[in-house]
């Protein structure tokens, strides 16, 4: 450096080079001159160094680059023949830094990427002639495949300066692993026989997984690895793929849906879905082919045969109550929009299976016990199998109004009667509780019921039949009853029935009041009771006509037996023959003779005779002995009946109900109809005033709440027209005119 005075703060001359000393003139000194005359000071000339390029610039070796690229080469043959590097990756590495720093890496790129080439097109011609076929080629190509990509990360590592600067610096230019690839990729595509044997041998390897046979996964994941990394996956690989899945497949479910039970294809099918959708893409098939190969799997294993299926296996599954199946057969379904497909054939089988429950006549007996027991398995089935589906609910629900109301009338006759036989007295199979849920069960029927009017006639009378021979198990039970009526009826369909426990209510006040009143009144015989009662009743309701129910009445009869008192309560015709045997002079009657004395009929009498003579407490004797009676039978009165209690009640035989009964309850439904159809009619005439016959066959569908046929209306109409309420129109026949 030279030297500057302490004032001297200008900066040197400096250019690049040798340094080269540069003196200036001076007096002789070395270093700086003080003057001392006065207080004045000056400056010395100052030294300079000034630094220079090199006059001369180095030059490589006439034949560097050539030199250096054999090495070079000579590096990647060994690699590529799995022979030992000559030379240590340092010292090659620094030999292609030099000639990346002498802008040779172009060259150097040009000349590596060609002998790439020449490996790679020497490799895959190795493969095309290999004899090998199977799993053996396959194995080949995948050691082959995993020694170039080892090959290409060494030559990498040589070459990593020219893949740091010259390739990021130039677009278009491929990264050293990229190139190999590519040029692996461009010679593969040309190699169509060799392509074509590598993409067959990976399927037929599928294929043997998917026939139960073991194979080597890591190896297929290895070649189908191959594919993805070189960019030909979908382009070579899928398509085939696919197109032999789909065959497979096919070929399969065609076999096997005939084959198969139902319940094991369905199975089948899930499992194959598993595979397809979880093991198989987890193992070795690239994720992105997971939808278009499930679709594949659900069409041709379930798209194709949804009818098949549903044909073959969904009856007998519902039969059979296989919820499992059935909840993997509504998933599977679901898979493939074949849900309304589903739903059609449970509506079908419903149907079916309900109307033949309603339309066999031999099991009216059971038909109600069978309809809930059926009606509470489907709705196990929806809510275990259907998922609670809103739109399988409502098929329910329509397959259920459908076939019940098959059979007009019936069933609903034949619910007011279980209802009745589960609200008698003689019923103690059920808590309340139990009971409770029953009448809710048998409620949901009844809303299926479209002649509700005819449930409300028979469970009427067999209401009054509980409530005047005090037959009910819990009156508690017959209001909540009437209670879930009303909700869903409205109180129109109760207010009668309603009327019945008021009536009753009342009966118990005036029999208590007619007790109070008459309590010291001697009574010779029945017919001075009944005057007097009907005294009493006239009284206290003037204006009404009093019938005696004979059959309904009951008493209590003291008995001396040799063992013992009792108290008997029971029937008025039990009555009437038990006193019968007072007589002393005669120690046995014959059938007539009671039939004579009582004047009671054959049906009545015989029931009567039975609770007396072959009931559970048997105060009479019958000859001969038996379960029925006949006219030639005699009785007499049993000596030796004993009993723990001191009161005993003596049932009366229920008397099935008569054709004659029945036939009477249902014509009183249908003349209730016919008055319901003609106010109906007048009420919608009086409103519109003109109306046309279809208009009006219309409206009243929508108002009655019972089923009516077109014939039956026109028939009302007709009696109307007759009694002057309407008039057809005389411009149009087809149209009705109200009259005032």
């Amino acid at each position: 450096m030279s030297q500057r005075s302490d004032s001297d703060h200008s900066p040197a001359n400096v250019k690049l080079g040798f340094v080269t000393p540069v003196t200036t003139p001076s007096n002789g000194n070395t270093s700086n001159s003080k003057l001392l005359s006065g207080n004045l000071r000056t400056k010395a000339a100052p030294k300079k160094l000034i630094i220079r390029n090199f006059k001369v610039k180095p030059q490589l070796p006439p034949n560097y680059e050539d030199e250096t690229w054999d090495r070079l080469k000579r590096a990647v043959h060994a690699i590529q023949n799995h022979e030992k590097v000559p030379e240590s990756l340092e010292t090659l590495y620094k030999s292609c830094e030099n000639l990346c720093h002498h802008k040779m890496a172009d060259r150097l790129y040009t000349r590596l990427r060609e002998e790439c080439e020449k490996h790679v097109q020497v490799e895959l011609q190795k493969l095309s002639s290999n004899s090998k076929t199977g799993v053996f080629f396959l194995e080949t190509v995948s050691q082959t495949w995993a020694d170039y990509c080892n090959q290409m990360i060494m030559i990498r590592s040589i070459f990593l300066y020219l893949d740091r600067t010259y390739v990021l610096q130039s677009s278009g230019i491929f990264s050293l692993w990229d190139m190999g690839l590519e040029l692996f990729r461009s010679q593969l595509l040309q190699e169509t026989s060799l392509r074509d044997k590598i993409v067959e041998g990976s399927i037929d390897v599928i294929t043997t997984e998917r026939s139960g046979d073991t194979i080597n996964s890591s190896l297929l994941q290895s070649l189908i690895r191959i594919f993805i990394d070189l960019s030909l996956y979908h382009e070579v690989f899928e398509e085939p793929f696919l197109r032999r899945t789909q065959l497979f497949y096919r070929s399969e479910g065609e076999k096997l849906v005939h084959s198969l039970d139902m319940a094991e294809y369905l199975q089948h099918v899930d499992q194959r879905l598993k595979e397809e959708g979880v093991e198989r893409i987890n193992a070795y098939i690239d994720p992105s082919s997971k939808p278009k190969l499930i679709k594949l799997v659900e069409a041709e294993l379930l798209e194709r045969h949804v009818d098949t299926i549903l044909e073959k296996g969904f009856q007998p599954l519902l039969e059979d109550n296989r919820k499992d199946i059935l909840a993997l057969m509504y998933r599977l379904l679901s898979r493939v929009h074949a849900l309304d497909k589903l739903r059609t054939y449970f509506f079908d089988s419903l149907k079916k299976t309900g109307g033949a429950i309603v339309t066999d006549e031999s099991r009216d007996s059971t038909m109600v016990q069978s309809l809930l027991a059926y009606k509470q398995k489907i709705d196990s089935i929806l809510a275990d199998t259907f998922d609670h589906n809103s739109q399988f609910a409502n098929s329910m629900r329509e397959a259920f109004e459908s076939f019940i109301n098959s059979r007009q009338n019936k069933p609903a006759e034949l619910i007011a009667k279980f209802v009745d036989s589960r609200l008698r007295s003689g019923n103690k199979t059920a808590t309340d509780e139990e009971l409770e849920s029953l009448l809710d069960r048998v409620l949901i029927l009844f809303r299926f019921i479209h002649g509700k009017d005819v449930f409300e006639a028979f469970y009427k009378r067999d209401l009054a039949k509980r409530l005047l021979l005090g037959k009910s198990a819990s009156i508690d039970a017959e209001k909540s009853m009437l209670s879930k009526m009303k909700t869903e009826c409205g109180p129109g369909f109760t207010s009668k029935l309603e009327g019945m426990f008021k009536d009753i209510d009342i009966s118990r006040d005036l029999m208590s009041n007619f007790k109070l009143n008459n309590l010291f009144i001697p009574y010779d015989k029945m017919a001075n009771s009944q005057e007097v009662f009907k005294n009493f009743y006239m009284s206290k309701h003037n204006g009404r006509r009093l019938m005696w129910q004979n059959n309904l009445g009951h008493c209590v009869v003291k008995a001396t037996f040799p063992k013992g008192k009792k108290e008997l309560l029971v029937s008025l015709f039990q009555t009437v023959v038990l006193l019968l045997f007072n007589d002393q002079k005669r120690d046995h009657l014959t059938y007539n003779e009671i039939k004579e004395l009582t004047n009671i009929e054959d049906k009545e009498l015989s029931r009567t005779l039975q609770s007396l003579a072959c009931g559970n407490s048997r105060v009479l004797k019958k000859n001969p002995p038996g379960r029925d009676v006949n006219s030639s039978d005699t009785f007499s009165y049993n000596e030796t009946f004993t009993a723990s209690l001191y009161r005993l009640k003596i049932n009366t035989i229920q008397l099935k109900e008569t054709v004659e009964e029945n036939t009477r309850t249902r014509e009183g439904v249908f003349q209730d109809r016919q008055y319901q159809v003609d106010a109906a009619i007048v009420r919608i005439m009086k409103t519109r005033k003109s109306l046309s016959h279809n208009m009006l066959i219309n409206e009243l569908f929508e108002q009655l709440r019972f089923p009516v046929k077109a014939t039956d209306i026109k028939k009302r109409i007709e009696s109307l027209i007759d009694r002057e309420y309407m008039e057809r129109e005389s411009e149009d026949s087809s149209s009705y005119r109200y009259l005032a």
